[in-house]
């Protein structure tokens, strides 16, 4: 019954165009999801192995799908996020060896950005927020492009890329997109719920992704994280529709 209330909802929101229409592109058979209920993405395992590389960005307080994707395929995650209580939160924990926290944020320029702290204390996710911001509720925190600290690590492009960074991810898609960086699997977390933020940035972004061989292979129950998977990277072709 919840999850009929919840569609019906969710139906409701985007009728009234406060939720994007997100339809799928591809079936992808072997599909999964991987991690937690609430920190967990869907994607293809099947396209990794051992030599993988993953980049995590947006790491908070669950690392659940990091250590199950390298559990499940032996890859290698390169986790990133800025944010104080963050890394203390992961330094407290036992890690393997192929999962590597980094204290940088991405965005689309390299140097110091100033992240909002969240008004509730119980949440742990910061926001980038323009300008100057108010000095008692932000923080100021390093970030760099993804072409960057690619350059930095001396890494090539990840087979893997997920982004839940907070509204950050649609300046940083366009990035992307100019770039030429093509991971083949891209998950993201879009935040069209959020102050300043609204259904039409999500749509153009995923068009913009769709402009340069993206393809939908999976969405939410919530409309909010969307997988996608480059051409060529070894779905079957078939539209089905959302």
């Amino acid at each position: 019954m919840r999850r009929v209330l919840r569609r019906i909802r969710l139906a409701s929101r985007i009728a009234l165009g406060r939720e994007p229409r997100l339809a799928l592109d591809l079936h992808v058979p072997g599909a999964v999801h991987v991690g937690s209920e609430y920190g967990g993405w869907t994607l293809l395992p099947d396209l990794l192995d051992t030599s993988s590389l993953v980049y995590s960005f947006g790491v908070g307080e669950d690392i659940s799908f990091d250590l199950e994707l390298i559990a499940l395929r032996g890859v290698t995650v390169h986790a990133f996020d800025p944010t104080p209580r963050s890394i203390e939160w992961v330094a407290g924990r036992e890690t393997p060896s192929s999962f590597r926290m980094h204290a940088t944020g991405i965005a689309t320029f390299d140097g110091e950005a100033r992240f909002e702290l969240p008004s509730n204390e119980e949440h742990v996710s910061l926001r980038i927020v323009k300008g100057s911001g108010n000095d008692e509720r932000t923080l100021s925190l390093p970030v760099a492009r993804l072409h960057t600290l690619l350059e930095r690590l001396d890494h090539p492009e990840p087979d893997l890329l997920k982004l839940d960074i907070e509204g950050a991810e649609y300046g940083v898609l366009e990035d992307l997109v100019r770039s030429g960086i093509r991971p083949r699997q891209l998950l993201v977390e879009f935040h069209h719920h959020l102050d300043g933020f609204d259904a039409s940035d999500t749509v153009k972004a995923v068009e913009g992704l769709r402009g340069v061989g993206y393809r939908v292979v999976s969405v939410s129950p919530n409309n909010h994280e969307v997988s996608f998977l480059h051409d060529g990277a070894g779905a079957s072709p078939g539209h089905t529709p959302g």
